[in-house]
């Protein structure tokens, strides 16, 4: 299976090892992309990297798997949980002062977070597969004015195309 070199710029300390031992210079960009167009896989700026920011990935991802009603179902409720937890996290940070405002708004924005992850666990990974437009609908015809006029405009941009 033919693989590629990615760098997570957070995890970079930047000792630069990777620039002495790529073979085609696929490390050495302006921008700390690795250019997969020069990226032959063969490990060695990963293997190099003091700060395990380079990672090895497959050059194709293989199809979601499919997940069943029931965990689709209790994930979903979770992430609607979570965004009634952010929701009652803001309304007391915009009441409150100084660190407790600050605290909610972390909690705020850590139940956000979890719940984006929670959907992407339940099977909303691309923008452009058929559940994620499922749940658009159900947001279209919700009592949201503002986010069901971007719903309906999100799905009149992003086709669906799921494989069959």
């Amino acid at each position: 299976m033919k693989e590629y070199a990615v760098r997570n710029l957070r995890l970079c300390t930047k000792d630069c090892l990777c620039l002495y031992v790529c073979p085609t210079g696929a490390t050495d960009t302006e921008n700390s992309v690795i250019d997969r167009e020069k990226c032959i896989g063969c490990g060695a700026c990963a293997r190099a990297c003091p700060g395990a920011a380079i990672s090895m990935v497959p050059a194709r991802m293989p199809p979601q798997q499919k997940k069943g009603e029931g965990v689709v179902s209790s994930l979903s409720s979770l992430a609607s949980a979570k965004l009634g937890q952010e929701y009652l996290a803001r309304t007391l940070a915009a009441r409150a002062e100084g660190g407790l405002a600050a605290l909610c708004n972390a909690v705020a924005r850590s139940a956000r977070l979890t719940a984006e992850d929670i959907y992407r666990e339940a099977g909303y990974m691309l923008p452009q597969s058929g559940n994620v437009h499922v749940l658009l609908k159900q947001i279209a015809l919700g009592g949201d004015r503002y986010a069901a006029q971007r719903a309906a405009r999100l799905m009149e941009l992003l086709p669906v195309n799921d494989r069959s």
